[in-house]
């Protein structure tokens, strides 16, 4: 079985032991409810001080507290003692974990945990490898990732990559094999539920991997994107990229140290966790990431942003939220994009003429970064319009709404135009986010 033609490797699972409370265990990723740190105190009461994932990661709210070191610190050393005292145990065998996520939004979304082959990934601008990113991946960002992860004994994932898989060969038919339960429990925070099970016999694990070889045939691919002589994509990044993103700076690191490199390249961190979704998957929904801009004056936000679009933009005041997003809906997206926007005055949209990206997110990116960089403020990633209705009308603050992409041409914009604004997408709400639950040694 040559899996490292489709950048995969049957990876050694841990999982709590049967007396860990799974319902106390799981939590979400670390990146959610990042400008609503009740989230977070509610899931630690809900923890009780038992075994946790909460206590192995480092929810993105508390970044900017001035306790990192010794979170990290703490992170680390619970990693080792839940290794020391058997909290996590390695599966039977080798293999993978399917996945069935009910969330509130969907009955079922399915999912395939493996691990994937680093040397196969670039998250760089313009990249051509198997698996790629999907939107741009903000360096600065990955320092705090970084320091998390370089000295943990344990990874938890909360990545997802999907595949194009409309005729659904990879995931779904593993269903039929009546295969192992391994976990079936209510998630915290009215979240859902989720049941895994184990995909561990070779006759499994040799059936997934010729359904993605058959994916990754440059026959297939071409014919299927119309893309003769473009390289490959057989994975594209749905949630998580900055994760992923901080395991390959990791790995390079690793690499660079070696005083034999080639000697390491069956080192465990070449080979991190993510689960695989089908983006044909029914459950699987396209969510726009709003924007929240915290500590500016929105007065004079707009007419800079008027000068920025060299008066192609003009302001419309609406009554109330449904009127500015009833807007949004009926623009003519070839030569006009509608953002609708709050603040402590009540609710608007701005209307930009020829606009020269194609989607809202990029023309009002192309503004807000430099606007930022130059007078303040900061920006926060908000799913789910709720928040932002909440947070943007707050003094000094500002909310903008955006659609949701098509999820359906994702592959192929990403084909051929390379990947998306940050942040442009989320699949499903904070609460439909991937929780931690399964682990790996990476030392």
């Amino acid at each position: 079985m040559n899996l490292e033609k489709i950048a995969l490797q049957i990876p050694e699972i841990l999982l709590p032991n049967k007396d860990i409370d799974l319902h106390k265990w799981s939590v979400v990723a670390c990146d959610q409810y990042t400008s609503q740190p009740e989230y977070w105190s509610e899931s630690k009461t809900t923890t009780d001080n038992e075994p946790s994932t909460l206590n192995v990661i480092f929810p993105e709210v508390f970044l900017e507290d001035h306790d990192s070191d010794q979170r990290i610190k703490n992170i680390s050393g619970t990693m080792q003692q839940y290794l020391d005292d058997g909290v996590l145990v390695a599966l039977k065998n080798k293999g993978f974990v399917l996945v069935d996520r009910k969330t509130s939004q969907a009955p079922s979304r399915k999912g395939l945990v493996v691990a994937i082959d680093l040397e196969q990934y670039d998250f760089n601008k313009g990249s051509q490898t198997l698996i790629r990113a999907t939107e741009g991946t903000i360096v600065d960002r990955l320092p705090p990732r970084i320091k998390v992860r370089q000295d943990a004994a344990i990874e938890l994932p909360h990545i997802m990559l999907l595949i194009d898989d409309p005729k659904r060969t990879v995931i779904e038919p593993l269903f039929e094999q009546n295969p192992e339960k391994l976990y079936d429990f209510e998630l915290m925070m009215n979240s859902g539920h989720i049941k895994g099970y184990a995909i561990d016999t070779p006759e499994l694990i040799q059936q997934v991997a010729d359904a993605l070889e058959t994916l990754a045939s440059p026959d297939v691919f071409a014919d299927k994107y119309n893309a003769q002589g473009k390289d490959v994509l057989l994975y594209a990044m749905g949630d998580g990229n900055h994760s992923l993103a901080t395991a390959k700076a990791i790995w390079e690191k690793i690499k660079e140290d070696a005083e034999f490199p080639h000697a390491m390249m069956d080192n465990p961190a070449r080979y991190p966790l993510v689960e695989l979704l089908n983006i044909h998957d029914d459950g699987l929904q396209f969510e726009p990431i709003h924007r929240v801009i915290f500590n500016v004056d929105p007065e004079q936000l707009l007419k800079d942003m008027h000068t920025h679009f060299a008066g192609n933009c003009s302001i419309c005041h609406c009554e109330n939220a449904e009127d500015a997003m009833s807007r949004a809906k009926i623009a003519d997206l070839d030569h006009v994009h509608i953002v609708p926007f709050n603040h402590a005055d009540g609710y608007a949209y701005i209307q930009i003429e020829n606009p020269i990206f194609t989607l809202e997110l990029a023309t009002i990116e192309s503004f807000l970064t430099n606007y930022l960089d130059k007078n303040g403020g900061k920006v926060d990633f908000i799913h789910g319009d709720d928040v932002v209705k909440e947070l943007g009308i707050k003094e000094g603050n500002m909310g903008f709404f955006f659609p949701p992409i098509s999820k359906h041409s994702l592959f192929k914009t990403i084909i051929f135009d390379g990947a998306l604004p940050r942040k442009t997408f989320s699949m499903g709400e904070a609460d439909e986010k991937r929780f931690y639950l399964e682990a790996r040694k990476i030392k």
